[in-house]
């Protein structure tokens, strides 16, 4: 009976042993995001205040280019620019939920995609370039001012979404790159 006991116990202990050597093993081979480049020197966060935002059309367009600026050069700093970020969007309203008495919708998502590349001057390769999606929900009424403002908060909702995703992303490309 004690060795039934001790076999138990003993193959716990061997596969936590063997967890712990294996988280050690690859430890090495994390590096932080935002933490220095290897390769010129500087930082993640230092090559992002070089990016320039091209104008996107569209309110949505206006939302997103505020919240990319703001999200890759928050402080405000006047760096010439290493590259610029070209962006395009594509938006559709979907209305999941109809009234069954009066056939108007009660409800309505935004589902706005944008296709970006970042570029180095004088170049036509892409450093990095991808797609990511925002969808938004919001309940319509009656009231058609009610239904407009809940759009456009929607809207903006999707540009900071949108946003965070580019920002992050983009963060990794120049990460890898280094």
């Amino acid at each position: 009976m004690l060795l039934l006991e001790y076999r138990a116990h003993g193959g716990v202990f061997l596969r936590a042993l063997t967890r712990l050597a294996l988280g050690l093993s690859l430890s090495g081979c994390i590096q932080p995001l935002y933490g220095s480049l290897a390769a010129g020197g500087g930082d993640v966060a230092g090559e992002l205040q070089q990016i320039k935002v091209d104008p996107i059309p569209g309110r949505t367009g206006h939302y997103l280019g505020d919240e990319l600026i703001f999200a890759l050069n928050g402080t405000g700093a006047q760096v010439p620019p290493k590259y610029h970020l070209a962006v395009i969007l594509f938006e559709t309203v979907q209305t999941p939920l109809l009234d069954t008495v009066t056939g108007y919708p009660t409800a309505a998502n935004i589902i706005v995609n944008a296709e970006y590349k970042l570029l180095a001057p004088g170049s036509e390769t892409p450093v990095t370039a991808g797609k990511v999606t925002a969808l938004e929900g919001y309940d319509r009424t009656s009231q058609r001012f009610a239904n407009l403002r809940a759009a456009r908060d929607a809207e903006i909702r999707s540009a900071k979404t949108l946003a965070d995703q580019i920002r992050i992303r983009l963060a990794a490309a120049l990460a890898a790159k280094g």
